[in-house]
């Protein structure tokens, strides 16, 4: 080999990055001491940006295709090194490949509640999670702004402090939306949208982008949701003292379909029980029609829980109301029948005129005045 090859040999041709990676964001073309020749061919493909920094300053930036490094196109590090035409020596500069593509799947979520104020619950603590995607729109801006010198700059050394920003965000959003707990799942899309229009100009500062971020729950402290399993339990069992008779039929039958357990005491555990049912259906008398000694009256039970409604006016949610209030605001011409109104138990905003327990308060209004008779002429 010449001593003109070995000098060739010394500087780089070919300047390429193959990513075999799964969280890399930046990557630094090692040069180990090597120039880099004039009119070396720069692949950058597709999903990368390849960044030039020349004695710390930012130069030129390529997107991808296929280039020969001269100084048609690299006007800024011509103009940073005052190549004149005709311009054939090496030269010593930085370059940094930047992963463009989407990086999916990345976790988020609050770390403590969020207090936010309900309309119908008053002020309760959220928690949520889900997961967003994340891609480098502007190369220079993130280089100059999040990289610096990183000679390798992965997915995780930024994925805290977008979450952050997404927490954070996430509890004005919350807190702005005025969206009743109950019905955010159902809401959890636009909540996303929302979210993400919210982070966009905060992230945008770095040079990144959120595609797209997924809300995939919102849950209350484990207490609330006990009381609302307890209140929903209460409104599927309907009329407690049926209920408490069903109870009783279902234990006898039990007792009754195993006569052996417990020493007997399964047997004569449903015998007492189906004679105190067999009282019950015979009208408290006795088996030869003698009235027995008066029991103790049992307590009643606990009265039913009212329905309460809530009313949405042009985008506006007010409430909550008991029916005797919303048969008031029938009569002052405050609810009709195309009013939307929403209650427990529904899957969705429906007109009062739908609802056969409301549609009655616009039928019990009076009907108008009589006109007066004309007075008798003498």
């Amino acid at each position: 080999m010449g001593i003109f090859d070995f000098l060739t040999g010394e500087f780089i041709d070919v300047i390429q990055w193959t990513d075999d990676t799964s969280d890399t964001l930046v990557w630094r073309f090692e040069r180990e001491g090597h120039e880099i020749k004039y009119g070396a061919k720069l692949t950058v493909r597709e999903g990368q940006a390849a960044v030039f920094v020349h004695e710390g300053q930012l130069a030129d930036v390529f997107s991808p295709g296929l280039y020969l490094l001269e100084t048609n196109n690299m006007p800024v590090m011509t103009t940073l090194q005052h190549w004149h035409h005709g311009f054939q020596s090496p030269f010593k500069s930085e370059i940094y490949f930047v992963n463009t593509t989407r990086f999916q799947d990345l976790k988020w979520g609050t770390k403590n509640p969020v207090i936010c104020r309900d309309p119908e619950f008053g002020p309760v603590r959220l928690r949520a999670f889900g997961t967003y995607e994340v891609r480098v729109t502007d190369p220079a801006k993130f280089m100059t702004e999040i990289v610096g010198t990183d000679g390798e700059f992965t997915m995780d050394e930024i994925s805290f402090q977008i979450r952050n920003i997404i927490v954070a965000q996430f509890s004005a959003a919350i807190a702005a939306s005025g969206i009743p707990v109950l019905d955010m799942a159902a809401n959890t899309p636009d909540l996303g949208k929302l979210l993400a229009a919210k982070i966009a100009p905060s992230i945008a500062e770095y040079g990144l982008v959120l595609p797209n971020l997924y809300i995939e729950n919102i849950s209350l402290p484990p207490a609330v949701e006990a009381a609302l399993d307890k209140r929903t339990s209460m409104g599927l069992a309907g009329d407690l003292g049926k209920f408490t008779q069903y109870s009783a039929a279902e234990a006898m039958t039990a007792a009754a379909a195993n006569p052996g357990g417990s020493g007997g005491m399964g047997a004569g555990l449903g015998a007492g029980m189906g004679i105190a049912m067999a009282g019950r259906m015979m009208g408290d008398q006795g088996p030869w029609g003698a009235v027995p000694a008066a029991a103790p009256a049992a307590a009643p039970p606990p009265p039913p829980v009212e329905k309460v409604w809530h009313i949405a006016v042009n985008g506006k949610t007010s409430g909550p109301f008991s029916r005797a209030e919303l048969g008031r605001k029938a009569e002052a011409g405050e609810l009709s029948r195309d009013t939307h109104v929403w209650t427990v138990g529904l899957d969705g905003w429906k007109t009062a005129g739908e609802l056969d327990e409301l549609a009655q308060l616009f039928t019990i209004l009076p009907p108008p005045p009589p006109t007066a008779k004309p007075a008798p002429k003498t």
